[in-house]
């Protein structure tokens, strides 16, 4: 995955999450953002980074966000690895 197609998937993911309103109102009291924050930071790739991080707490967050996407999952943990600047690692 290309970083603008991992940061493509991270904004995507953030629209989600804004629309998951108890999932998001934990998102930000995790976080310690409000939404004036969320909204100057969402360009920001260390800041979509912690939002796929957030969603990757709970495999049927990652299952749902990615179903309303039409991404598989594992795209979730992909655009991540990315976006933390680790798009070449090797599982071997």
């Amino acid at each position: 995955m290309q970083h603008d197609a991992a940061q493509v998937t991270g904004i995507r993911a953030l629209g989600w999450l804004a629309a998951q309103d108890e999932l998001f109102d934990a998102f930000l009291a995790s976080s310690g953002a409000d939404v004036s924050q969320v909204r100057a930071a969402a360009a920001d790739p260390a800041f979509l980074g912690a939002v796929l991080d957030f969603l990757s707490q709970r495999d049927d967050w990652v299952i749902d966000c990615a179903a309303a996407l039409d991404l598989a999952p594992q795209d979730i943990g992909l655009a991540r690895a990315v976006l933390g600047g680790r798009g070449g690692m090797h599982w071997t």
